[in-house]
């Protein structure tokens, strides 16, 4: 049965091993564990020195402190170590799961939101999931064990100070971390939707910057990143009100905690046989247990973040589907994809006339139009990503909802034109869409699409890294990048979107008419090519050319 807990869900994609979590747990007792055990000797060696016994009587427990303090180092490096280790572990099995997810599950669930939306939710959002672990799951359990070993310790003492100390540590890892956390959430929810917009706006800036800059765009969409990160900012300093009082509450704790011990054991002390040094450790000792609770404020703003991360993660899980989609027709690529009276669009946007439109074998299709009459909208819609508004697309009279999502996607692809160059080696680019992509074919794709001396000038041949700035690709070559990588895909249908953007308009016609030819063109005769462009060239071998212009839809054979 699914939980309605989005961050237990979320949880569970980390796939956490339960020895790992546990090694972390006792690696943070043990560090603090040390500390409060080289308080109260500390405590006991002071007040005993004071008492001037042989030195031999102190020699142990001098020897212990010093190994307490090594410990603690030692501890607590073995501690940041181990839960480090398993949060990078989680959030790499989160990721994974999360784009197999996506890659098997409803198409649309990663269509339908904007790149920087995306990028957020797979990217920062999965690693505030991961942080739980560091910040919150073994800080919490390493701070219940510790403050009951305190009070007890305490309680062998004096039960009434145990009692005060132990109210203290709830007022510091109970009452603190929960105003933490109710100021934290508030500054969430006002910060989320800048956060989300300033990532979306910053995304824009940098994949089109040019372009932006050439249509005198560029400092409106910085301006949109600044504003949406200002706002962000600003929400985060009104919450800086209520994280002060919290953020006092833990030494106002400490200090109460220690004057009610001093008072108590100055009784005890006058009218009881305590010794000495019992009143050293009964003074001292709360001193290191409140640093245990020290991080639990940190901790709750931690789940607070984790929970908003989590419940956008989970939405798109649910968005997605299933991650092992079952049942479907199955098919083998062979037949005929056709679009019947087929009314494309967004929900919420503007939806394109009735288009008929027939994907036979070895076809070659030219969708013409300008931009926003909703070409690339048609294109995802015949590659199941988006559902038809109205209007039916078949395979061989099978409704292609009813393929099989796996077939479907397997023999036809949809190349959009801002697809991701990673930030990795132009073979391993390539590799994307068929792992098995040798040397030699990738080198002869990317000398068909006109790339051959842009790979000879390469420092390291396939091998160079792309990205990340480490070699900068154009935009005509980031195009032809993608069209290398659409021809070695190995899907019988293609669908292309504006694969000659950015290319000069001689280059680009060319490129175009070699896409559409039969026998000796880019693409092989049995392969069926859909491709939108804004124009097309004389002199296309296109049966069929789709004209849209946001009113009408003319759809008739190019002329001789």
């Amino acid at each position: 049965m699914r939980t309605a807990d989005p961050l237990v869900r979320a949880l569970g994609l980390l796939e956490l091993d339960a020895w790992r979590v546990t090694r972390s747990i006792l690696a943070g007792i043990a560090t603090l564990g040390s500390a409060l055990a080289l308080a109260a000797l500390s405590a006991w060696l002071i007040t005993r020195a004071w008492q001037m016994p042989p030195v031999l009587d102190l020699t142990v427990a001098v020897v212990a402190v010093r190994a307490l303090g090594i410990s603690r180092g030692l501890f607590r490096y073995l501690e940041r170590l181990s839960t480090h280790d398993t949060a990078l572990r989680g959030t790499t099995a989160a990721r994974a799961g999360l784009y197999r997810r996506l890659a098997e599950g409803e198409p649309s669930a990663a269509a339908g939101l904007r790149r920087g939306d995306l990028l957020a939710r797979t990217g920062a959002d999965v690693d505030t999931i991961g942080d739980v672990i560091v910040k919150a799951l073994v800080p919490i359990a390493v701070a219940v064990v510790l403050a009951l070993a305190a009070v007890g310790v305490l309680a062998v003492i004096s039960p009434a100070a145990a009692a005060v100390l132990a109210l203290a540590l709830v007022a510091s890892g109970v009452a603190a971390p929960m105003m933490s956390a109710r100021a934290a959430r508030t500054a969430e929810e006002r910060t989320v939707g800048s956060r989300a917009r300033y990532a979306d706006a910053a995304v824009t800036a940098l994949d089109h910057a040019a372009e932006l800059r050439v249509t005198g765009h560029l400092d409106a969409a910085l301006g949109r990143a600044s504003a949406a990160e200002r706002a962000a900012c600003d929400a985060r300093d009104r919450s800086a009100v209520p994280n002060a009082f919290a953020a006092a509450a833990t030494p106002l704790a400490i200090g109460a905690s220690v004057l009610a011990s001093l008072v108590i054991g100055t009784a005890l002390y006058g009218s009881t046989d305590m010794s000495p040094m019992a009143l050293g450790i009964l003074v001292l000792l709360p001193l290191s247990a409140f640093e245990a609770t020290a991080p639990l404020p940190d901790a709750a703003k931690a789940l607070g973040h984790a929970r908003s991360a989590a419940r956008r993660v989970v939405n798109l899980l649910d968005a997605a589907g299933d991650a092992e989609p079952t049942g479907g027709a199955a098919w083998d690529g062979t037949g005929v994809v056709r679009a019947d009276a087929v009314r494309c669009g967004w929900p919420g946007g503007r939806v394109t006339p009735p288009i008929d439109l027939d994907l036979g074998p070895g076809a070659r299709i030219a969708v013409v139009g300008p931009s926003g009459v909703g070409k690339t909208t048609l294109l995802m819609t015949l590659a199941g990503l988006l559902p038809p508004v109205s209007g039916t697309v078949t395979v061989d009279g099978v409704d292609e909802a009813s393929i099989a999502p796996g077939d479907l996607r397997r023999h036809l692809q949809f190349f959009a034109e801002d697809a991701h160059v990673f930030d990795t080696s132009v073979l391993e680019n390539l590799r994307v869409v068929r792992g098995d992509v040798g040397e030699a074919e990738a080198r002869d794709a990317l000398h068909r699409v006109g790339l051959a001396e842009w790979l000879d000038d390469l420092p390291d041949d396939l091998d160079t890294r792309l990205g990340g700035g480490m070699r900068a690709v154009s935009g005509g070559q980031r195009r032809r990048l993608l069209l290398a990588r659409a021809l070695l895909s190995p899907a019988p249908i293609l669908l292309l979107d504006e694969p000659t953007e950015h290319l000069d308009a001689a280059a680009g016609a060319e490129l175009l008419r070699a896409l559409l030819s039969r026998g000796g063109g880019l693409v092989d005769e049995a392969r069926t090519v859909v491709v939108v462009t804004h124009q097309l060239p004389t002199g296309t071998d296109a049966d069929v050319v789709l004209t849209l212009d946001g009113k009408a839809t003319e759809n008739t054979l190019p002329a001789p």
